[in-house]
């Protein structure tokens, strides 16, 4: 087969289509885990790469602004490489972009990609970046996991969706699980196909089980099941239940959720508890927080506690203030900080949550926070009616950030401070720079580690009021 032509530099971009193959220098990474190149004034996207490796790259997508490809040769090995592989590290779901590089090169990597992000902004330009915190553990860190089943009830695949395909690629044993839930996948793929459990197929419509979702508690002596069915079940589940709890003694709920859309979403609107228990009791720092199956809470405990505490220190309560927790799930963070504020509200848009908050509140003995549901924005105005100003406002939003409804009404109330903690410094950079124009100057940023061997990093951003 003749290869295709190798394009040089000084070729025009114009002549570029996919299929086209160069010769390319990769600097970075982004926050998908592609490596960054450029090819004139554009930008290249390329799988498989990493900073330092020179590329031959067969380009496959041409968009406006970025082109993508993949790597089809090494030419040059990046000089981050791990000079040994930690043993169940693999890059057969794409989902460990970063596993081949040492842990303190992907450390480094990720302070980069924040540094770049908010290097984007001329108001954040001089914004010191601290050095990453990292994970307490870089491996089986993860506490929890949403995966889709696939196959057949004689050869069931138990993992997530292949990078830009519905391929589900089999992770049994993922070296970033807890332990406990690669235990609890074997056993659930065994229980398949002893039950002979038809699996859902998207294709036809047909079949019951959709996906698995599963939760360790921090100390991993409890763990919770869901299993997502495309319709009310009960002899299969049930079976399947026993089984597990036979298999796995220490699954101490279990639950059947019916989700019966066509969409992406995973859990759906009704659940069926198979156990007298509901809830998970996990811990952060001294907060024990009650988690139900529709509650958010961070995967990696160990680096939840540090972004808590680096919270904590920058918000400098003294027992008196008036604190604002933002997109606050089932209440971890304000809880966090009860014991040095005055008094603290928590909002949150999915009311679940907010009730989950509630009882978390009573069963710590805490009874200076209340928690509100609703539109945030609009609560932030109601609140602003009542405190007229609030000493501390801290921003937790999910990964595209904040509305801008949401950054005017936080300024309107004139906190001294505004912590943020961000997923994506993509969107942090962009709200931080919405927040300096209205009277907020962005101080530090530090990093937190929560995604060891993935291109993924979280935030916590200190800002003060002008």
């Amino acid at each position: 087969m003749k290869k295709p032509p190798v394009k040089n530099r000084h070729q025009e971009n114009d002549k570029l289509r996919p299929g086209s193959v160069l010769d390319l220098a990769i600097s970075a990474i982004d926050e998908e885990g592609y490596g960054v190149a450029t090819w004139g004034a554009r930008k290249l996207r390329v799988s498989g790469a990493f900073p330092g490796e020179a590329a031959r790259v067969l380009i496959t997508h041409i968009g406006k602004q970025t082109l993508t490809g993949r790597c089809l040769e090494l030419l040059k090995p990046s000089p981050l490489l791990r000079t040994t592989q930690p043993s169940g590290l693999c890059k057969v779901c794409d989902n460990c972009q970063l596993a081949l590089l040492e842990y303190a090169s992907q450390l480094e990597i990720k302070r980069d990609m924040v540094s770049r992000c908010l290097s984007a902004y001329r108001s954040l330009a001089d914004i010191p970046v601290s050095s990453v915190i990292p994970s307490p553990n870089p491996l089986h860190y993860r506490t929890a996991a949403k995966l889709i089943i696939g196959g057949t009830f004689r050869s069931p695949k138990i993992g997530i969706y292949r990078r830009h395909s519905h391929d589900v690629v089999d992770i049994e044993g993922c070296p970033l699980h807890h332990p406990l839930i690669n235990t609890i996948i074997a056993a659930v793929k065994e229980g398949i196909t002893r039950g002979k459990i038809q699996v859902y197929s998207p294709t036809t419509g047909s079949g019951l089980l959709r996906y698995l979702v599963i939760r360790v508690s921090d100390d991993g002596e409890q763990a919770m099941v869901i299993f997502v069915t495309a319709f009310r079940s009960f002899n299969e589940i049930h079976h399947l239940s026993r089984h597990v709890q036979t298999a796995v003694p220490k699954v101490t709920v279990m639950v059947q959720n019916e989700n019966a859309s066509s969409g992406n979403a995973i859990l759906g609107d009704k659940f069926h508890f198979l156990t007298k228990q509901h809830a998970l009791i996990s811990q952060i720092g001294k907060v024990r927080l009650a988690v139900s199956p529709r509650s958010f809470l961070q995967v990696n405990s160990g680096s939840a506690g540090i972004i808590y505490d680096q919270v904590a220190a920058w918000g400098e309560l003294t027992g008196k203030e008036r604190v604002i927790d933002l997109y606050c799930g089932i209440g971890g963070i304000a809880l966090f900080l009860a014991a040095g504020a005055g008094e603290i509200i928590g909002i949150e848009v999915v009311e679940e949550a907010v009730q989950d908050a509630d009882k978390n509140a009573r069963m710590n003995g805490i009874d200076n926070c209340s928690f509100a549901s609703g539109d945030a924005g609009e609560l932030l105005a109601e609140i602003r009616e009542e405190w007229e100003n609030a000493d501390l406002i801290v921003l937790n939003p999910p990964r595209k950030g904040c509305d801008k409804k949401v950054l005017n009404e936080a300024a309107k109330l004139k906190p001294v401070r505004i912590i943020y903690v961000s997923c994506s410094p993509w969107s942090l950079a962009r709200d931080l720079d919405i927040l300096s124009r209205l009277g907020y100057r962005t101080i530090k940023v530090q990093p937190v580690d929560m995604f060891p061997q993935t291109s993924h990093i979280e935030n916590v951003a200190l800002l003060t009021r002008e």
